[in-house]
């Protein structure tokens, strides 16, 4: 069985609903709010009456210009903050990296005092 299927309404019947919404907020609605009052899914309206969506106010949101100001500001920070960051750990590494060749030439002449030890033990003292 098909499911019976709405037909749009027309270009006359969406100006109507704008216009009624307009009288009765005193403001033009959304896209959104304008499909909903018509019981057309957003999508659809979008799709079917795109002339209208482009015609009807956009959310106020802040402008493209500052925002993109305002990423590429952040995008700045974020980069020296990083290059902060790595040169830190640079050094860390650099430290780090030393102490084990230290501690590897330690442990050498550690393994070789201990073997020339045990290879030659000290001589006995007589008892007195």
């Amino acid at each position: 069985m098909i499911p019976h299927r709405r037909p749009l309404p027309s270009r006359q019947d969406v100006l109507n609903a704008i216009d009624t919404i307009t009288a009765e907020t005193g403001r033009a609605q959304s896209v959104l709010a304008l499909a909903t009052r018509l019981r057309v899914a957003n999508t659809t309206f979008r799709r079917n009456y795109p002339d209208i969506c482009d015609e009807l106010p956009r959310p106020p949101g802040t402008p493209r210009s500052s925002s993109a100001a305002d990423a590429f500001s952040r995008l700045k920070a974020d980069n020296d903050r990083l290059r902060r960051t790595n040169r830190d750990l640079t050094e860390q590494l650099d430290l780090a990296v030393a102490a084990i060749q230290r501690l590897s030439i330690d442990k050498d002449r550690l393994r070789t005092a201990l073997n020339d030890a045990v290879r030659h033990p000290p001589a006995r003292q007589p008892k007195r």
